[in-house]
């Protein structure tokens, strides 16, 4: 491949190993899709690949991507409106024989896994520091901590009592965003040690939660700092922790240890059956 086929607010790239998408930035175009810019895709995020009839004399070239890949689209759990799906490509009607041609050409370097979820996240989510203005209060994030600036005009006396918050992403276990687009959005930190129980309905009264409303927290703002902060925790989580290999003695100590406890046997301070397990021991040591 190698290729561009350009479509309605979007341009695909084909490239060896992934799909370079770059998207326009006009008056027409979903302020999510603005705001993302581009996103490279390796095949190896994507399950499917379709095309379909579309409104209006057009077809829709859409690359399903695997569970788990995306940071953005979990984050996004199925909220998103069609038009931001930042995986659908928008084409004139004469142009499905060419669509159809690099669908195919998707389909035929989809991985072995292309029907499993994905075990790590495959697709960047955007770069710290991001940051937007939720109704309660400042929300920022700088790659490794999410801070909480209460707003006294929206925040709650619970709120204000706890004060301004800061996480660190090694406590957190995940994100949940409520699209602001529906009543009683948020976007609440999941802590580890967490039991779950948290009411949905009570995220003005948590402070580990902004929440939404008319003109604050929108889509292009928030769902781009869930998915960077849900990729930092993914991150943490799956980094191994480093073991530090056990020091090799020192071969002359063990040598004088043997010869010491050598001494004792002759001396009959210790038996043959300790000296032997002794000796044993500390030659494992080396």
């Amino acid at each position: 491949m190698g290729d561009v086929l350009a479509g309605i607010q979007a341009t695909w790239e084909f490239e060896s190993d992934s799909v370079l998408i770059r998207f326009e930035r006009g008056i027409r175009t979903p302020k999510l899709l603005s705001s993302l810019r581009e996103r490279r895709i390796p095949h190896e995020a994507l399950a499917s690949v379709t095309l379909t009839p579309g409104k209006r004399g057009t077809v829709v070239l859409h690359a399903v991507p695997r569970p788990g890949a995306d940071p953005l689209m979990e984050a996004a759990a199925g909220q998103l409106k069609e038009v931001c799906d930042p995986y659908r490509l928008v084409l004139p009607a004469e142009r499905e024989t060419l669509a159809e041609y690099y669908a195919d050409e998707l389909r035929a370097v989809l991985g072995p896994d292309a029907g499993r979820p994905a075990e790590r996240h495959l697709v960047h989510a955007p770069e710290a520091p991001l940051g937007f203005k939720a109704y309660d209060g400042k929300a920022s994030f700088d790659g490794s901590h999410v801070a909480f600036r209460w707003f006294w005009t929206g925040a709650s006396s619970a709120k204000w009592k706890a004060g301004d918050q800061s996480f660190a992403v090694s406590e957190l276990s995940g994100v949940e965003w409520r699209s602001p687009e529906v009543f009683d959005g948020y976007l609440r930190l999941l802590r580890r040690g967490a039991d779950g129980t948290e009411d949905a309905g009570q995220a003005d009264q948590d402070p580990a939660a902004v929440v939404f409303g008319l003109g604050y927290g929108p889509v292009h703002e928030s769902l781009p700092f869930a998915a960077a902060v849900l990729e930092a925790v993914r991150r943490q989580n799956q980094t191994p922790a480093l073991t530090v290999p056990a020091a090799r003695r020192d071969p002359a100590d063990i040598a004088d240890r043997i010869r010491h406890l050598g001494d004792l046997h002759l001396a009959g301070l210790v038996t043959d059956e300790e000296f032997t397990r002794k000796k044993a021991e500390l030659l494992a040591e080396l």
